[in-house]
């Protein structure tokens, strides 16, 4: 098949733990033609089909450094490709935005596009757990002020972040004693102009922020806990968190096996649920990692699994 994987610069890749490399590496071996491209790469125009400007096709050198060799560059259209892969790293932004659009085009002009472009729009990180609050902790999403004084009156220690954060930036936790919780709330809501989430503080988080996969509707079994250092209250990778790969718990499989059709049925084929202790706290599907982690400490291959799961629904 030709798979065309829209990503971030392939140049900025980190091989040894990039979850799209991992899913290149497992089409390729398969024989699977690789393209890759960056949404700034998108046209459509009057008449025309979406295409790709400036797609690449590429083979893997398997060198740890140039990793890549371009066989051939230039405009490819999208329902040309048997399926698109959608990696793009957050911020969701408006440039985000415009290129789910832009993919939504393109699947009417014939193209699969994983992770379908409207379910990507309708399911926010951060928001989407809204849906679900059976299973996430106490919860506050607001841009007033007032408001966030009182959640904090009311859980004592509390976390607070910005809806369009990714790898743990702009996370702030104010204990009881409500120091600099003012200054926080004036960084975060921009002065009542952006809306922010507060959080109960989850003591569980010394145990490890936990990535749990859903490929296809199915539970991966193994999780990778995110576990804070250096007195960091974040167990993200990208702010220095100590990943550890641990089979899933029974609440962990509950919460993954109840969301996961759902989300599955909704066009999501990769979802990545973010668990601290036993409270779902973000849903992933923008470009969710961590499958070399899972991998090289289990043994389960996770990126042989999604690739069955895009076979499958190809």
């Amino acid at each position: 098949m030709k798979m065309l994987f829209v990503a971030d610069p392939l140049e900025s890749f980190k091989i040894y733990k990039d979850t799209t490399f991992s899913m290149m590496r497992e089409a390729a071996r398969r024989g699977h033609e690789l393209w890759a491209c960056h949404p700034a790469d998108l046209v459509w125009r009057s008449g025309g089909r979406v295409v790709a400007r400036a797609a690449r096709a590429i083979t893997l050198t398997g060198d740890a450094d140039a990793w890549f060799n371009v066989v051939s560059q230039g405009e490819l259209a999208l329902a040309d490709t048997d399926a698109v892969i959608m990696r793009k790293d957050p911020p969701f932004d408006s440039e985000y935005f415009y290129a789910t659009h832009l993919l939504q085009q393109a699947e009417r002009e014939g193209a699969k596009v994983f992770n379908k472009p409207a379910a990507l729009r309708d399911h926010p990180e951060k928001l989407s757990l809204l849906e679900f609050p059976q299973f996430s902790a106490p919860t506050l999403v607001t841009r007033s002020e007032e408001a966030v004084r009182a959640f904090h009156k009311e859980h004592g220690d509390i976390i607070l972040k910005p809806l369009d954060g990714m790898g743990g930036t702009g996370i702030f936790r104010v204990g009881a004693d409500g120091l600099n919780l003012g200054a926080i709330i004036e960084t975060l809501n921009k002065g009542g102009a952006e809306t922010v989430m507060v959080q109960r503080y989850l003591p569980a988080i010394k145990d490890g922020d936990k990535r749990v996969l859903v490929i296809g509707g199915q539970v991966v079994p193994f999780c990778l806990a995110r576990i804070p250092q250096g007195g960091e209250v974040r167990g993200n990778l990208a702010a220095g968190g100590k990943g550890v790969a641990q089979p899933i718990s029974a609440r962990d499989r509950e919460i993954a096996e109840t969301l996961g059709p759902i989300l599955a049925a909704r066009g999501l084929l990769l979802v990545g649920l973010d668990v601290i202790g036993d409270s779902l706290t973000e849903i992933n599907v923008t470009s969710p990692t961590c499958f070399q982690e899972i991998t090289d400490q289990t043994g389960f291959d996770v990126p042989r699994m999604f690739i069955d799961a895009l076979e499958r629904s190809l």
